[in-house]
């Protein structure tokens, strides 16, 4: 087996192969991490609304959508989407579509958990004001619960930019694509693995290193 040889991987390879996908990847990261918030905070609320009629369908989808491996919902997505529209959506528009949809039953679950470590002295206090429900969570409950959140959040949102190289199967063009094109068009698919793996665990480590200086931040905070 001949030996490694890094020397092919310059700033031009990288710009020309690499650079594209890994805006791709970020650009999925945030807009996921977005819809997701937004999608799995009304699926929160729906399952904390104490009505059978919100809660029940809430509760079915974060379940089904946790048991089953991200994977196989891309490729559902993927492959079913456009049979039933009759037309095909484009691997990137299918990533973003299926990370929300997925992202938004764990985000649902970290949002629960936090609304429910807000001390019930809280919620009497917005009722003896005289405000609704919806006042009493927008104003009262949410603020300091997603504060305290958004350590899990930004952890999960490492997760999911971990997770963005799972669209390379759908041959969307993303980081870890970027590095397989420059490693078989320049004959070194070893090399270019290696330096994904690499890139990938150098921006997850930077990431979470930032996350527990900001968690110990919060901490001292409350």
């Amino acid at each position: 087996m001949p030996a490694l040889d890094f020397s092919f991987f310059t700033w031009d390879v990288f710009r020309a192969y690499v650079l594209k996908g890994m805006y791709f990847s970020f650009a999925l990261t945030l807009v996921s991490t977005i819809g997701g918030v937004l999608f799995g905070t009304a699926l929160a609320l729906m399952r904390l609304s104490g009505k059978k009629v919100l809660a029940l369908p809430a509760a079915t989808y974060v379940n089904g959508m946790r048991s089953i491996p991200l994977l196989m919902v891309l490729l559902w997505f993927f492959l079913l989407v456009p049979f039933l529209i009759g037309r095909p959506i484009g691997a990137e528009l299918t990533a973003v579509v299926t990370f929300i949809a997925f992202e938004a039953a764990y985000f649902s679950e970290i949002v629960r958990a936090g609304i429910q470590s807000i001390a019930r002295g809280q919620v009497y206090a917005g009722q003896a004001l005289g405000m609704s429900y919806g006042q009493n969570m927008r104003l009262v409950i949410l603020p300091q619960a997603f504060r305290n959140m958004i350590p899990v959040f930004l952890t999960q949102t490492i997760i999911l930019f971990q997770d963005t190289s799972l669209v390379y199967i759908i041959t969307a063009g993303d980081m870890l694509h970027g590095f397989t094109v420059a490693g078989n068009n320049l004959s070194h698919p070893r090399e270019a693995y290696i330096l994904a793996a690499i890139l990938y665990f150098v921006i997850c480590f930077t990431l979470s290193w930032l996350v527990k200086g900001l968690q110990k931040k919060i901490a001292i905070i409350r």
